[in-house]
């Protein structure tokens, strides 16, 4: 065996989670797929090299016979089969049990973009996992107050690994750094593959951040891998893709061909998909954005992928889910309360109306409201639409890149807006919460991304001009955060964190600044974390 080094705390817990046994098993992984995730990530860069000298992404001519063969996917579990409602959180104890006795059919537990991925967080994650099929997750307040599981139905548990770009520093083989990704699967696999089937259920996960159809494949040789170590038959773990990178629209046929045997579904992930959309893009001035408000789903683009996934799902026998609602209720304002269900409602209309499976939502008193649009729009006897093909969508790539927001403009309080979010975000993200509400809307680091992104590019491009005129430059965002920083202060008051606030701010200004634009600014930001 290759040596292995935790140089993390052992917190109390943490051997029986890092055992002898599983850490050989996440050197096996590492030294089996690591170097292929080394690669795949190098060829993001030449792939993304190629859009900015000009040359589109388009569907592929290669996989053409993918695209036209009579295939399926293999048969979706049963307690799978029902998505109407999925709500999601970080992998902490307190909101895992809201979450699982919340009433959702299912419940995705973070350990990527709503958890801050320091230590302590990823590997107590874990083992909250594990309790959780033991029923013995708990967790008691501060203030007494004692939160339990149900003891009847709770929401079919799926975990979402963090993506191929991110590494666990606490972790070296051989004194490499360990892949983030196969150490959240690894030991989630290793601790409950076989723990999951005795309950009932299955070893689920949610992939994040591909790319490309070589990405998911590199996940089904994971599981394929894991099966035969584990001694259970393939295709027993399944998993959800989150679409949330626009160059992963053009492949969405080829990722449910290469996770065939493994395949439960494709999620929207609309905000995580308009960061990509900027990212990729940036360097084109007609692909300018307005503020992200103005970017619904309404937009061609938006339209374009939502429908291209739903008709493929379905054509290929897996399910489709809607995208995260990130308006939060409030049980102390009824009129933002009224106006965060409503808004919920809407979007998930048009979701069922579209053709969707169920959707996301990220606060508890959500879950009746999603259950119920799609409990209305489901044929009697059904949990799903999969029966719905689609067939009268016709998808192009050009529509696919259809960038125009009809009426939209970058407007001071949109910039406004995206520097108070960006700087609130990555201060809680450092001190260690990573889903985060802020103006009436539950912020993960998704939609962090999508703040400094948007700034980055308006005040990197002559184009890049506010509603009145003026010139969005790097001068007027400094200008703008001190004014930003003082109104934060006096919301949080005594709950002001002006060291973390600080480190925030340095950390924003800069991932705005720099000529270079920054993959993740969680690569950046987990530099700062123990």
């Amino acid at each position: 065996m290759k040596s292995i080094t935790i140089g993390g705390k052992m917190h109390p817990g943490f051997d029986k989670i890092l055992t002898e046994e599983a850490q050989k098993f996440l050197v096996k992984l590492h030294q089996r797929f690591n170097g292929t995730r080394k690669s795949l990530l190098r060829r993001r860069t030449e792939i993304h090299k190629k859009i900015l000298s000009g040359e589109n992404p388009t569907f592929l001519k290669e996989t053409e016979s993918v695209r036209k063969g009579n295939w399926q996917v293999d048969p979706i579990p049963e307690d799978l089969q029902d998505r109407r409602c999925e709500i999601t959180g970080p992998a902490e104890a307190k909101m895992m049990i809201n979450a699982l006795n919340s009433g959702a059919t299912v419940f995705m537990a973070d350990l990527e973009d709503s958890i801050t991925p320091n230590w302590f967080n990823q590997i107590q994650g874990q083992a909250n996992l594990s309790d959780t099929y033991e029923r013995t997750l708990e967790f008691t307040s501060p203030e007494g107050k004692e939160y339990r599981l149900n003891e009847g139905k709770l929401a079919t548990l799926i975990v979402r690994p963090r993506g191929w770009h991110l590494e666990e520093k606490h972790i070296l083989i051989d004194g490499e750094i360990a892949s983030g990704s196969l150490v959240d699967a690894g030991l989630y696999l290793f601790h409950n593959t076989k723990l999951t089937l005795s309950k009932g259920t299955g070893p689920y996960f949610y992939l994040p951040k591909l790319e490309n159809h070589l990405e998911a494949r590199l996940w089904d040789e994971v599981f394929t891998f894991a099966e035969q170590e584990l001694g259970v038959k393939n295709g027993t773990i399944k998993a959800t893709v989150l679409l949330e990178t626009i160059l992963a629209s053009f492949e969405i046929e080829e990722i449910i061909y290469e996770l065939r045997r493994h395949m439960s579904g494709i999620n929207a992930g609309r905000w995580d998909y308009m960061f990509s959309a900027i990212k990729k893009f940036r360097h084109v001035p007609e692909f300018l954005w307005p503020d992200r408000a103005q970017v619904t789903m309404t937009a061609p683009l938006m339209r374009a992928y939502t429908e291209l996934l739903v008709q493929t799902c379905h054509k290929r026998g897996t399910l489709a889910i809607g995208g995260m609602a990130a308006f939060i209720p409030s049980r102390r304002d009824a009129e933002v309360n009224r106006v965060a269900l409503e808004k919920v409602r809407q979007d998930k209309e048009r979701e069922a109306q579209d053709g969707f499976d169920g959707s996301w939502v990220a606060h508890p008193d959500l879950v009746a409201v999603c259950t119920d649009v799609f409990s209305n729009v489901f044929e009697e006897g059904r949990v799903n639409q999969k029966h719905r093909k689609r067939e009268d969508v016709q998808v192009t790539p050009e529509m696919i890149l259809d960038f125009q927001i009809p009426g939209g403009e970058i407007t001071e309080l949109g910039l406004r807006n995206n520097i108070s979010v960006g700087i609130q975000y990555i201060a809680a993200w450092l001190r260690g919460t990573g889903a985060v509400a802020i103006f009436n809307l539950m912020e993960d680091a998704a939609t962090a991304e999508i703040a400094r992104s948007q700034i980055w590019q308006w005040s990197h491009h002559p184009e890049g001009k506010l509603d009145d005129g003026r010139q969005v430059t790097v001068e007027m965002v400094q200008s703008m955060i001190p004014e930003e920083l003082a109104k934060i202060r006096d919301d949080y008051g005594e709950a002001y964190d002006e060291i973390k606030m600080n480190q925030a701010t340095d950390l924003f200004f800069k991932l705005v600044a720099e000529e270079e634009f920054e993959e993740f600014l969680t690569i950046r930001a987990y530099d700062q974390l123990d």
